[in-house]
């Protein structure tokens, strides 16, 4: 029996169906206890039974985890499956809870390879901190921009654009003004490095902590070019296991740095993808601008792109392509070197698994002949 679940944050849709998808019950639940409960019974009528929560790294998350908790055995339903079987569906395409909890069985039912919910483990608490940091980060550009907009009604030509709160210090003390604005707008200068300097300091913590989860979880990570403690607690947390990506061109397209098939005729060309995982894109641009600013494998990568004719941009979007690459086969390894342990006998190989977000891959998502070199040797280290 597959019991699809549409969730909510305050309630929870679920629909029964047996191989045949025959609706055997359909209900509707709050999340608090008492209701989680009730749900929980309904379900446990059945015997053989699979719980299909869509959105199992987002909304769904909560309710998932306390079924886990519970000795239930649930699968992550892609929201972009669900919806596919939603439009296929009569009705024409009308998105309600019951209609959500009924395609999300559907596809559990019929795809193989979701992936299983385990209970919740060190990665949730690097995706935790990790976002904490990059709420810290959002946090001081506020605090800077707001300092710079005080600074340039006390300084002529105000401060140069990286400060920090030493050097925003160091130019409130040559300030002294003697009319009432101007004494005001130092004092909240002042005020605002103060806080500067907290976040800063807090920051550093976090880059401390994070660093010591990534070591802690045997990940190599920290040894590629480009990547510090916060970058790899991004890909860590966000991606969780790599196994559930068949190949690297899967994971490019996952991540949205594989480029779209746009041909016409005879023509062949490939446009920017917007779409993927936007988070992992970023940690991957800008681990290729660090390379970029030094002299690395990765740069040599991009002046021969742009010597073959590419543009800027056009280069940018190659060694981002490759720098995936390079994740995936890292990733790939520290997850092979785990799976064999300490007596050196392997598991199944990382690439053993069909359990993907995107089940069926197409040319445009498959690699390119140029940026999927042999080699990972765009860093560094010679060890990458």
């Amino acid at each position: 029996m597959i019991i699809g679940v549409d969730p909510h944050k305050r309630s929870a849709t679920i629909e029964i169906i047996d191989e045949r998808e025959h609706v055997l019950y359909t209900g509707r639940f709050g999340t608090d206890q008492d209701g989680y409960c009730r749900m929980l019974a309904a379900g446990r009528r059945h015997p053989q039974r699979v719980w299909a929560v869509e959105g199992c790294q987002g909304i769904g998350r909560h309710l998932a985890q306390r079924l886990v908790a519970d000795g239930e055995t649930v699968v992550d339903v892609p929201a972009k499956l669900s919806a596919r079987v939603r439009v296929f569906a009569t009705g024409q395409g009308r998105k309600t809870d019951p209609v959500d909890a009924h395609s999300v069985a559907v596809v559990a039912l019929r795809t193989r390879g979701l992936r299983q919910v385990q209970v919740d483990d060190a990665t949730v608490a690097l995706r935790l901190l990790v976002d904490h940091r990059d709420e810290l980060g959002h946090a001081r550009a506020q605090v800077v921009n707001r300092l710079h907009r005080l600074l340039l009604e006390l300084l002529p030509g105000g401060a140069k654009k990286f400060l920090s709160a030493t050097q925003a210090r160091a130019l409130l003390v040559s300030v002294r003004p003697r009319d009432v604005v101007g004494r005001t707008r130092r004092r909240l200068a002042a005020d605002l490095v103060a806080e500067l300097d907290r976040i800063d300091k807090r920051i550093k913590a976090a880059d401390t902590e994070l660093g010591e989860l990534v070591a802690a979880t045997g990940s190599t990570l920290l040894e590629l070019f480009g990547i510090g403690p916060s970058g790899a607690a991004r890909l860590l947390g966000d991606i969780g296991d790599i196994g559930r990506f068949a190949d690297k061109g899967r994971f490019a397209s996952w991540n949205g740095t594989a480029p779209l098939e746009a041909s016409s005729g005879d023509r062949r060309r490939h446009r920017l993808s917007r779409a993927g995982n936007r988070r992992i894109n970023r940690v991957l641009h800008v681990m290729a601008i660090v390379q970029l600013r030094h002299d690395t494998p990765g740069r040599v990568y991009y002046r021969r792109r742009l010597a073959e004719g590419k543009t800027s941009m056009e280069a940018m979007r190659c060694l981002r392509r490759r720098l995936s690459d390079v994740v995936y086969r890292r990733m790939a390894r520290d997850a092979e070197r785990a799976a064999a342990g300490p007596g050196g006998h392997s598991g199944a190989a990382p690439d053993s698994s069909a359990a993907d977000l995107n089940p069926v891959v197409n040319t445009s998502e498959q690699s390119l002949p140029e940026p999927a070199a042999h080699k990972d040797r765009t860093t560094a280290s010679p060890s990458a």
